[in-house]
C-alpha cells in the first residue's frame, strides 16, 4: 500500500529536460551547452535564424541524433528507449509523403508503425481527420492534396498515436490565414489534454500566440529563454501627444517613469514615457487631466516577438 502511495504520488516527469547538450560535427560545434526544461503540457517555442542549431537539437531529442556530450531526457527517460519514442508525435517541415495511397492508408501506415492496434486505429483516424479539417477527404489519394492539405496530413500522423509531447517544425508554413486558426486550436487542445509541444516556426506572431515559454537560438546556443510574460512583461513605452507640455506635466509624467520628449506630431508635441507596468497607463490619463491639458494620444508600444527577436540576432552579430 505504502509503495502504490509513493508511486501515486510521483511528481510528472519534465517533457524535455537537457543539460550542456552539444553536438560537433568535423569540428565544428552546431549544437553548444544547450541547457532546456519544457514541462508537462506547455507549449514551447524554439527560434532562431537558418542554422542555429534547431533541427540538430530536434534530431536529438528524438534520438535520431547522438549527442556529442551533456545529457538529455525527454518525458522521464532516454529518446533511444522504444516505449519513450511511441509516445513522440513529429511532424518535420519537409516530410516525404507516400503520395501513392490515401489519407485514410497513410495514417493506417504510420499508426501501426507506431504500434496502434488495427481496431483502435478503425476508430482513430476518422477523427484526427476531422481534427485537422479533411474530414471526409480520408478516402483521397495524398498525390491529389494540396500542399496545405498535405501540411494538415502531416499534423494527423503527428498527433495519430495520442502523443504526450508533440514536435512540430513550420506546422503552418503552408496554410492560409483560416488553417493557421485551426492548428493554433489544435494546439491549445493537445494542451488542454496535457500534452506538451515542442514548436519551431518562423511566424514569430503565431508562436507568441500559442507558446508558454520560449527560447531564442544561434549558433547552437541559447541567447535567452524564459515565460512569455518574463520576456514580453517588461518596461513599456509609452507615446503621449497632448495640447501643451507644461513644466508641471512633465513632473507628473517624471513621476511615472523616464520621459524623453519627442518630436512634434500633426501639430501636437509628445513624449515617450517608460512605464513598468501596463497597469500604470491610466495614471498617464489621469496626470494630463490634472495639469489641466487635453490628451490627443495615448499610444503603448508594447515589445513582441519579433522586435526581441530581432534585437537579440543583431546584439549577437549579423542575422543568418
Amino acid at each position: 500500500m505504502t509503495q502504490a502511495h509513493s508511486l501515486s504520488s510521483s511528481p510528472t516527469p519534465l517533457a524535455i529536460s537537457t543539460d550542456s547538450l552539444r553536438k560537433v560535427y568535423k569540428n565544428h560545434a552546431v549544437v553548444q551547452g544547450l541547457t532546456l526544461k519544457v514541462g508537462p503540457g506547455e507549449v514551447f517555442g524554439f527560434l532562431g535564424p537558418n542554422g542555429a542549431g534547431k533541427s540538430t537539437t530536434v534530431k536529438m531529442l528524438l534520438g535520431l541524433v547522438m549527442p556529442t556530450s551533456g545529457s538529455v531526457s525527454v518525458l522521464g527517460g532516454s529518446p533511444q528507449d522504444p516505449e519513450i519514442r511511441r509516445q513522440l508525435g513529429f511532424l518535420p517541415e519537409q516530410f516525404r509523403f507516400q503520395t501513392w495511397m490515401t489519407a485514410q492508408e497513410f495514417l493506417n501506415f504510420h499508426g501501426r508503425l507506431a504500434g496502434v492496434k488495427p481496431a483502435e486505429l478503425r476508430a482513430r483516424i476518422p477523427q484526427v481527420l476531422e481534427q485537422v479539417g479533411l474530414g471526409g477527404r480520408g478516402g483521397e489519394t495524398l498525390n491529389g492534396y494540396s500542399k496545405g492539405m498535405l501540411q494538415r496530413a502531416g499534423l494527423a500522423q503527428a498527433i495519430l498515436a495520442r502523443p504526450r509531447l508533440v514536435f512540430l517544425d513550420e506546422p503552418t508554413s503552408a496554410l492560409d490565414p483560416i488553417g493557421r486558426v485551426e492548428v493554433r486550436e489544435i494546439i491549445a487542445g493537445l494542451k488542454a489534454e496535457g500534452v506538451a509541444v515542442f514548436l519551431n516556426s518562423h511566424l514569430l506572431s503565431e508562436v507568441e500566440q500559442v507558446c508558454d515559454h520560449v527560447a531564442f537560438v544561434k549558433a547552437g546556443e541559447v541567447l535567452q529563454q524564459g515565460s512569455m510574460a518574463q520576456l514580453l512583461g517588461g518596461a513599456v513605452p509609452v507615446e503621449v501627444r497632448v495640447d501643451l507640455l507644461t513644466p508641471d506635466l512633465l513632473a507628473a509624467l517624471r513621476r511615472l517613469g523616464e520621459v524623453q520628449e519627442l518630436p512634434e506630431a500633426f501639430g501636437h508635441p509628445g513624449v515617450q514615457v517608460q512605464l513598468t507596468s501596463n497597469a500604470d497607463l491610466p495614471l498617464i490619463a489621469q496626470a494630463v487631466g490634472e495639469a489641466g491639458r487635453r490628451l490627443y494620444a495615448l499610444t503603448p508600444h508594447r515589445p513582441d516577438l519579433e522586435g526581441l527577436f530581432l534585437e537579440l540576432m543583431d546584439t549577437h552579430g549579423e542575422t543568418a
